[in-house]
C-alpha cells in the first residue's frame, strides 16, 4: 500500500492540518497536492513549495532541464504515476581532463518530484537505477510539462510491461492489468484529459504514412501532441476505441460516421462530438470537446469595451427584431449569444433557445437541442417554438431560406430573435439574407443589430512585458489594418509574449474577442432596399461610426490584451 499523502508531511506542517484536510490531501492526485496544501494553508503554490522543502529538507528545482537520457533511465509509467522526471544538475568539471571517469553507479541521478517522495517510490527507483538518489521538489505543472514532453501523453500507458514495474493504483487492487486493450483504454483516456488540461476545444487523430499524428487545438491554433514511440503499433485499437466509446459501426471503415461519447475528466463533465473519415492509411477520428459545466461568459469576460457594451444593451431592451453574431466557426458567437441571454434572462421573460449542440446551460431558459436525423430541423423547431407563447428566442444558426423566413416573421409577430451567421464582416450578413431569398424589405424592417466577431489570443498576464516597436513596421501594420497610420506617433513599447510554465512557453494564455457591431439607421435602410453591395453598407456605417474588426483589435492591442500579430493572422487572413 502506498504512503498517504498526508503522512509524508514534516510535523511542522502536519500539525496544521485537521483529520478532514489530511483526508483531502491524501486523495487528490500528486499533481495537485502542493495546490491543496497552500489552500488549506493560505499560500500560493511557489510560497507552498519554498516552505514544503525547508520542513523536508530538500532543494527546489527552479530552472527545470530534463536529462538528456530521462527517456532511458526510467520506465514511462513509473514517471507518469510518481510525477518525477530525471533533470540535469550542475556539477563542476574535474580538475584534471585527464583523471578518469566516475563510475556511472556513483554518478547521483537528480530528481524534480511534485510531492514529496515516498518509500515505496524510492523502493521502485532503487529497482531500475544503481545510482544515489537526490531529490528536488519543483512546480507540479512544470514536472507534468516535462514529462508530457519527453515522455509523450499516454506513453506511461502503452508501454510494454515486461520490467516488472506495477502501477500503484494495481497494487492497491492486488492486481496488475497488463492486457493490451486495458493499456489502449488508459491512453485514449490520457489523451482526452490531457485535452482538457490544455484547454484543448478539438482533438484530431490523423494516420500518416508511418505514423499516427495527434493534434489539439487550443486557443484556435493547432499544436502536436508529443507521443510515445511505440503508438503506431496501437494505431487501430486507438481508433477502434474511439469508435466503441461513440456507439460507431466499428466494422464500417469506408463510410464517414457521426456519434458522441459522454466523458468525465478532472473534474469536467464532457459531450464529445465523433467524427470519423476514411483515408488512404486509415479512419481519421475528430473529436469536438464541449464542457457542459465549463463556466459561461459575461459581456466583460468576452473583451468587449463599456461602448460597445452599451450598443449592444440597448438593443437588448428591444421587445422585438433580430439580433445576429456573424463570423467563422470557432469565433465563439455561441458563447456571446449565451452571454446576452444571461444578460436579459429574468423571471418575467420566457426565453427558448434551439441549437446543435447545447453548449450553455442557461438557468430558467427553455432549452432544445436540434435533431436533423428524425426530422427535427432548425426550421422545424423554429415553427413548433413559436406555439409556446416565447418572449425571446434564440435559433443557433440560420442555414437556409426558410429558417430565415422563420425568424424574421417571429421578430415582426413581436418576438426577440437572435441567431448567427457564417460571413466575413457585419454587414456582409444583410446581403447574405438577401442573397438566400429575403425580400430587402423584410430584412431592414427585422433587423436591428449584426455583430461580427473573432478570437485572438490573449497574452499570458504572468510573463507578458512591454516590448520596443518598429515605427515602419507598426506604420506598415496600421495600413493593413485600416487604422490611423497617425497613432504610431506615441508609441514605443507595446506588450509581447515571453513564454513561462504557465503558457506552457508560448506567451499567450486564453484568448479574446474583437468585434464590429453593424446597426442599422435610416440610411442603411433605404441602402437596403436597394440591394447596394456590402461595401457600399460597410462604407456607410463606417461613415456613421462603425468600429471595424480591425480596429477593434488595435484597441485590444494598445490595451497589452493581445498583440499585432494576432489581430493581423485572424483580421487579414479571414477578410481576404
Amino acid at each position: 500500500m502506498s504512503t498517504l499523502a498526508s503522512d509524508l508531511l514534516p510535523a511542522a506542517i502536519a500539525s496544521r492540518l485537521n483529520d478532514e484536510q489530511r483526508q483531502s490531501l491524501s486523495e487528490a492526485g500528486r499533481q495537485q497536492q502542493l495546490a491543496v496544501l497552500g489552500g488549506f494553508l493560505g499560500k500560493n503554490e511557489n510560497e507552498m513549495l519554498e516552505e514544503l522543502a525547508a520542513a523536508a529538507g530538500l532543494g527546489i528545482a527552479l530552472n527545470l532541464e530534463p536529462d538528456p537520457d530521462a527517456r532511458g533511465l526510467l520506465p514511462a509509467r513509473l514517471v507518469y504515476d510518481y510525477q518525477i522526471i530525471p533533470i540535469r544538475h550542475g556539477a563542476a568539471a574535474p580538475e584534471n581532463p585527464d583523471a578518469l571517469a566516475p563510475a556511472p553507479e556513483t554518478i547521483p541521478l537528480h530528481l524534480a518530484s511534485a510531492w514529496l517522495p515516498d518509500e515505496t517510490m524510492a523502493d521502485w527507483l532503487r529497482t531500475f537505477t544503481a545510482r544515489p538518489l537526490v531529490w528536488h521538489l519543483a512546480v507540479p505543472e512544470r514536472v507534468h510539462q516535462l514529462i508530457i514532453e519527453n515522455f509523450g501523453v499516454g506513453s506511461g500507458s502503452l508501454e510494454d510491461t515486461d520490467d516488472g514495474y506495477v502501477a500503484p493504483e494495481a497494487l492497491q487492487q492486488q492486481e496488475e492489468v497488463v492486457d493490451e486493450d486495458a493499456a489502449v483504454v488508459r491512453f485514449v483516456t490520457d489523451v482526452i484529459s490531457q485535452a482538457v488540461e490544455d484547454q484543448a476545444t478539438d482533438i484530431h487523430f490523423e494516420p500518416q504514412e508511418g505514423a499516427l499524428r495527434i493534434r489539439y487545438r487550443v486557443d484556435g491554433l493547432l499544436v502536436p501532441v508529443p507521443l510515445p514511440e511505440n503508438l503506431l503499433r496501437f494505431q487501430d485499437a486507438i481508433i477502434s476505441r474511439l469508435k466503441i466509446m461513440a456507439r460507431l459501426n466499428i466494422s464500417e471503415k469506408r463510410l464517414p460516421q457521426d456519434g458522441r461519447i459522454n466523458f468525465k475528466a478532472r473534474g469536467a463533465t464532457l459531450d464529445i462530438r465523433v467524427s470519423t473519415m476514411p483515408t488512404i492509411y486509415a479512419e481519421s477520428v475528430s473529436l469536438r470537446l464541449l464542457n457542459k459545466k465549463k463556466e459561461a461568459h459575461t459581456m466583460d469576460k468576452l473583451g468587449m469595451s463599456p461602448e460597445e457594451q452599451a450598443q449592444i444593451v440597448e438593443i437588448l431592451d428591444y421587445p422585438h427584431g433580430i439580433i445576429l453574431v456573424t463570423g467563422p466557426t470557432g469565433s465563439g458567437k455561441s458563447t456571446s449569444l449565451n452571454a446576452f441571454l444571461r444578460k436579459i434572462n429574468a423571471t418575467d421573460l420566457r426565453i427558448i433557445t434551439i441549437e446543435d449542440p447545447i453548449e450553455y446551460e442557461v438557468p430558467g431558459c427553455i432549452q432544445m437541442q436540434v435533431r436533423p436525423e428524425i426530422g427535427l430541423t432548425f426550421a422545424d423547431a423554429l415553427r413548433h417554438t413559436l406555439r409556446q407563447d416565447p418572449d425571446v428566442i434564440m435559433v443557433g444558426e440560420i442555414r437556409d431560406k426558410e429558417t430565415a423566413e422563420i425568424a424574421i416573421r417571429s421578430s415582426l409577430t413581436g418576438h426577440l430573435v437572435f441567431s448567427t451567421l457564417h460571413t466575413n464582416d457585419a454587414p456582409g450578413a444583410i446581403t447574405r439574407l438577401v442573397d438566400m431569398g429575403i425580400e430587402p424589405f423584410l430584412v431592414a424592417s427585422a433587423i436591428e443589430l449584426v455583430i461580427a466577431q473573432r478570437l485572438v489570443r490573449r497574452l499570458c498576464p504572468d510573463c507578458a512585458k512591454p516590448q520596443p516597436v518598429s515605427k515602419v513596421k507598426l506604420i506598415e501594420s496600421l495600413a493593413i489594418l485600416e487604422c490611423d497610420p497617425s497613432e504610431a506617433d506615441p508609441i514605443t513599447h507595446l506588450k509581447g509574449p515571453v513564454g513561462c510554465d504557465r503558457c506552457r512557453g508560448t506567451g499567450y494564455r486564453g484568448r479574446i474577442g474583437i468585434f464590429e457591431i453593424f446597426r442599422l439607421n435610416e440610411e442603411l435602410h433605404q441602402l437596403v432596399l436597394k440591394r447596394e453591395s456590402t461595401r457600399t453598407l460597410a462604407d456607410c456605417a463606417r461613415k456613421n461610426g462603425m468600429r471595424t474588426l480591425a480596429q477593434s483589435g488595435w484597441e485590444k492591442i494598445k490595451g497589452g490584451h493581445t498583440t499585432l500579430d494576432e489581430v493581423l493572422r485572424v483580421v487579414t487572413v479571414t477578410e481576404k
